[in-house]
C-alpha cells in the first residue's frame, strides 16, 4: 500500500539529504551581487543623513541604497498594503520616517557578501531622535479596537454576562499574560531579485522563502505597477517559515529595487538578528478571563478580554478570542480584543495565531475554576461539552472530542491523579499531572492543478503551493497516485513556481485541504480522458464502451465488467502521440454555512520540579487528536509531534526580551533566544482517531500543521500549579516563577 493514509517516506528527502535540494539563497545565477540590509538603530525618528564616503572606499561596492537615492515606486503601492492581512505596510525607502528598532533604512550591494558587510558597516547614519513608547503599560492606556480579527468579528456577546456572572455561584476573574515571541525557521529569509526585457515589457524573476508563491508574485508586480504575467515567483523548499514567510516583506521589494537600480541581479539573506524586527513576530497579550458556574460545574457565564501590542504603522491582533466563542457551553458571553499601539515592528501570523495564546489563557481559567468547584479538570471539561458551535448556532462537521479524552486519559493513566497540589513525588521531585483541550478550524481555499500522463507511464502533477518542511511534496504525491491509478514511484509532484496552476497561502493549515483535492480532481480528470481517448480508438481493447463501465488498476483501464479486456495507459498515450494533459480546480462550497468545522484534541502532561531548584521537566506528554483522514501516518504522527514541541518552547523557554531604552530585542540570536532542545524533550505518545467528515472536502482530511501547538502551553501550566501549588499566569514557566 502506497495511496493516501500510507506511511511511506518522503519523497524529496534524498534531495534534501544529498544537498540536491536548493533552498532560494543557494540558486545560482549569472553575474548575481551581493546585498545587506541596513536597519535602524533607534525606535522613533527620522533618517537625516547617511555618509557613504568610509563605504565608498570598500572594493567591489557596488550601490548604497538608502532614502535619498531609491527608485521611485508608484505612489498608490509604495507602502506595499496592498493585500491585507497578506500584504503589509512596508518601508521600502521611500520616506526617512523610523517606526521600530531594527527597521529597514539602505541596502548595501557589493560584488561579494564580505564586500558588502564591509560596507555596510562603515556608514555613518545621523538620526533625528523621537519619543518612542515602549513600555506596553504605558501604551495600554490608549487602546483602540483592531480593524478586524482575521476574519472574525472583534468583539462578540450572547446573552448578557453581567447577568451570568450575577447568577454563579463560583466565580474566577484571572489575567493571563505571553510574551512576544520571534520566529526562528532554520532558512532565514532570503530574495534573489533578476530583471529582464524581452520587449513586452520589464519582467522580474524572483526566488523568495515563501509560503506564498502567487502573494509574491501579485504583491510585487503591484508594487512594481507590471503585470503580473510580468513576474515569476520561485521556490521548490521553504527551509520553515511559521507564519512569518506568509506575508511579503520589505526586504523583497527592497532586493529588487536595488537589482531595477544595478541592471544585475541581487541576492539578499536575512541575518539571524534581521529576524527580530522587519518580518514581525507574535505579539505580547493581556487576556482577562472571567469565569462563573453553578456549583455542578455547568458554565454560566465567560468573559475574554485580550488586549495586544500592534506597531505605530499597522493595526494587526492576536484573535486569542477565538477558541473561548466555540469551545464551551456558556449561555452569558463577551469577547473583545483592543490594540495598544508601541515603537516596534509590527506583529504577524506565529504557528497558530490567537488559539496557541488563547487556549493558554482559556485552559488554565478552566483548570483553575475547576480546582475552586473541588471538581476533576476533565470532568469539567466535559460537564460542559457542545455538541454544536455555540457561537456560531451551527453544528459540527464532526467532533471526536469526547473519544480524545477517553483515549488520551487511559494512556496518560489520568484516573491515577491526585488531586491535591503538591500530593505526589517521585524521589526528590514533586510531581504534576495537567491536561488541556486542543483546537484548530479547518479551513480551505480553492487551489487548481495540472496533471499529464507521459508516454513512459509517469505522471507529472502541478501546483503553484509550498512544501515547508511539512511533506506537501509527500502528500500531493500520494493523493496524485492514488487518484490517477499508478504506484507513487510512477508519480510526480512539483510546486514553487508561481507559473503553475493556482494554490493559496501555506498558512492556517490549509494546503491539505485546499490543494489536494484539487491534486484529486485533476487525477480523476486525466483518468477520464484517458478513458474517453481509449474508448473512441478502434486500435484500443476498450473501443466502443462507455466510460461509466472503466475502472483503474495498477496503471492499467478495464471494463468493469470484463476484466479481460483492458489497456494500460501508457499505452494510450503513445498511440495519441503527444502527453495527455488536464488541468483541474476544486474550491469549497457552501459547507461554512451549515457546519463548523474544526479539529479537536486533548492533551495529557507530566512534569516534574525539583522543590529546593524550581527546575521543570517534561517527562511525558499524550495528545490525541481527531482530524479528519490523515493523509500520511508518518508525516501526520511528525507534524503533531512537532507542534507538541513547540507548544513546550511555548510553555517554558520562549520570550523575546525588549530593550526597554532602545526598542531593540537583546536576545535576538539563537544563542540567547531559548527553544527546546533533545535534552529538554522525552516522551511523547500522539495518537489519532479515526474520523469521517465528509464536509471539510472531498478527502475528509483537516489541517495539522497547527493544532499541534495550542493547548500544550496550559497543560504544562496546569500540571505545573498540581506539582507545586503555584499557579503562573504569566510565560513561560521558569524557575524563577517558582521560587
Amino acid at each position: 500500500m502506497n495511496g493516501i493514509g500510507a506511511p511511506i517516506n518522503r519523497t524529496d528527502a534524498w534531495a534534501k539529504v544529498s544537498g540536491a535540494a536548493h533552498y532560494t539563497a543557494e540558486h545560482q545565477v549569472e553575474g548575481l551581487t551581493h546585498a545587506v540590509l541596513v536597519t535602524s538603530t533607534i525606535p522613533s525618528g527620522r533618517v537625516v543623513r547617511i555618509d557613504d564616503r568610509a563605504a565608498r572606499e570598500v572594493p567591489g561596492l557596488l550601490l548604497v541604497m538608502t532614502p535619498q537615492n531609491a527608485m521611485r515606486l508608484p505612489k498608490e503601492t509604495r507602502d506595499g498594503k496592498l493585500q491585507p492581512p497578506i500584504g503589509r505596510r512596508l518601508t521600502l525607502l521611500q520616506e526617512d520616517d523610523v517606526y521600530y528598532n531594527n527597521q529597514p533604512i539602505a541596502v548595501v550591494v557589493a560584488d561579494t557578501y564580505e564586500h558588502a558587510r564591509e560596507a555596510a558597516a562603515r556608514l555613518h547614519i545621523e538620526y533625528e531622535k523621537k519619543d518612542a513608547v515602549l513600555d506596553f503599560e504605558q501604551a495600554r492606556q490608549k487602546l483602540h479596537p483592531p480593524e478586524k480579527v482575521l476574519a472574525e468579528e472583534t468583539d462578540t456577546r450572547r446573552g448578557d454576562l453581567a447577568d451570568g456572572w450575577l447568577a454563579s455561584s463560583v466565580r474566577l476573574d484571572a489575567t493571563y499574560t505571553t510574551p512576544i515571541e520571534h520566529h526562528n525557521p532554520l532558512e532565514t529569509h532570503a530574495t534573489i531579485a533578476e530583471w529582464s526585457n524581452s520587449g513586452d515589457g520589464d519582467k522580474l524573476t524572483i526566488h523568495e522563502s515563501t509560503q506564498y508563491m502567487k502573494g509574491v508574485q501579485r504583491i510585487l508586480a503591484a508594487i512594481f505597477g507590471i503585470s503580473p504575467d510580468n513576474v515569476t515567483a520561485i521556490c521548490p523548499y521553504t527551509g520553515g517559515g511559521f507564519g512569518s514567510k506568509g506575508s511579503v516583506w520589505s526586504h523583497a521589494p527592497l532586493t529588487a529595487m536595488a537589482a531595477k537600480m544595478l541592471g544585475r541581479p541581487v541576492k539578499l539573506s536575512l541575518d539571524r538578528n534581521n529576524m527580530f524586527g522587519p518580518v514581525g513576530q507574535r505579539p505580547n497579550t493581556e487576556q482577562r478571563f472571567r469565569l462563573g458556574a453553578t456549583e455542578d460545574g455547568s458554565l454560566l457565564a465567560s468573559g475574554h478580554d485580550t488586549i495586544a501590542y500592534t506597531s505605530m504603522i499597522e493595526d494587526w491582533i492576536e484573535p486569542c478570542g477565538i477558541v473561548t466563542r466555540m469551545m464551551y457551553e456558556s449561555p452569558h458571553q463577551q469577547t473583545t480584543h483592543r490594540l495598544a499601539c508601541m515603537n516596534l515592528g509590527t506583529p504577524t501570523f506565529m504557528r497558530a495565531p490567537g488559539e496557541a495564546s488563547g487556549t493558554f489563557a482559556l485552559e488554565s481559567a478552566m483548570d483553575e475554576l475547576a480546582y475552586e468547584l473541588g471538581m476533576d479538570p476533565l470532568a469539567l471539561r466535559l460537564k460542559n461539552y457542545t455538541e454544536k458551535d455555540p457561537g456560531k448556532d451551527l453544528p459540527w462537521s464532526s467532533k471526536s472530542l469526547r473519544q480524545c479524552y477517553e483515549i488520551g486519559a487511559e494512556r496518560f493513566g489520568w484516573k491515577d491523579r491526585k488531586p491535591q497540589p503538591r500530593s505526589m513525588k517521585r524521589g526528590d521531585k514533586l510531581v504534576g499531572w495537567g491536561m488541556a483541550t486542543a483546537t484548530y478550524p479547518t479551513n480551505r481555499s480553492a487551489g487548481e492543478c495540472s496533471a499529464s500522463l507521459q508516454p513512459d507511464g509517469t505522471a507529472l502533477f502541478r501546483s503553484a503551493t509550498q512544501d515547508l518542511g511539512t511533506g506537501t511534496y509527500t502528500v500531493m504525491t500520494q493523493v496524485a497516485a492514488d487518484a490517477i491509478g499508478l504506484r507513487v514511484e510512477q508519480v510526480r509532484f512539483e510546486l514553487g513556481n508561481s507559473r503553475m496552476p493556482e494554490a493559496p497561502v501555506s498558512g492556517g493549515s490549509t494546503t491539505v485541504a485546499s490543494v489536494a483535492p484539487a491534486v484529486q480532481a485533476a487525477g480523476h480528470a486525466l483518468r477520464l480522458k484517458l478513458a474517453g481517448i481509449a474508448l473512441a480508438d478502434q486500435a484500443s481493447p476498450l473501443f466502443g464502451a462507455t466510460a461509466d463501465r472503466i475502472g483503474v488498476e495498477n496503471g492499467e483501464l478495464y471494463l468493469l465488467d470484463e476484466p479481460s479486456r483492458r489497456e494500460a495507459m501508457a499505452a494510450i498515450v503513445a498511440r495519441h502521440g503527444e502527453p495527455v494533459e488536464v488541468t483541474a480546480k476544486a474550491e469549497p462550497g457552501d459547507e461554512k454555512k451549515k457546519y463548523s468545522m474544526h479539529a479537536f484534541g486533548a492533551v495529557f502532561v507530566e512534569v516534574t520540579v525539583d522543590e529546593a531548584l524550581g527546575e521543570i521537566r517534561v517527562p511525558r506528554v499524550v495528545g490525541v487528536y481527531g482530524v479528519g483522514k490523515l493523509m500520511n501516518e508518518k508525516t501526520g504522527y511528525s507534524q503533531l509531534m512537532g507542534g507538541i514541541v513547540w507548544g513546550i518552547g511555548l510553555a517554558m523557554f520562549e520570550e523575546t526580551l525588549i530593550d526597554g531604552r532602545s526598542g531593540r530585542a537583546v536576545n535576538g540570536n539563537l544563542a540567547e533566544y531559548h527553544v527546546p532542545t533533545n535534552a529538554d524533550i522525552q516522551g511523547i505518545d500522539v495518537q489519532i482517531v479515526d474520523e469521517d467528515d465528509p464536509h471539510v472536502n472531498p478527502l475528509g482530511a483537516k489541517g495539522i500543521g497547527e493544532i499541534g501547538i495550542t493547548g500544550v502551553g496550559a497543560a504544562i501550566a496546569n500540571a505545573v500549579f498540581h506539582a507545586t501549588g503555584r499557579r503562573v499566569r504569566d510565560l513561560p514557566v521558569t524557575l524563577d516563577k517558582l521560587l
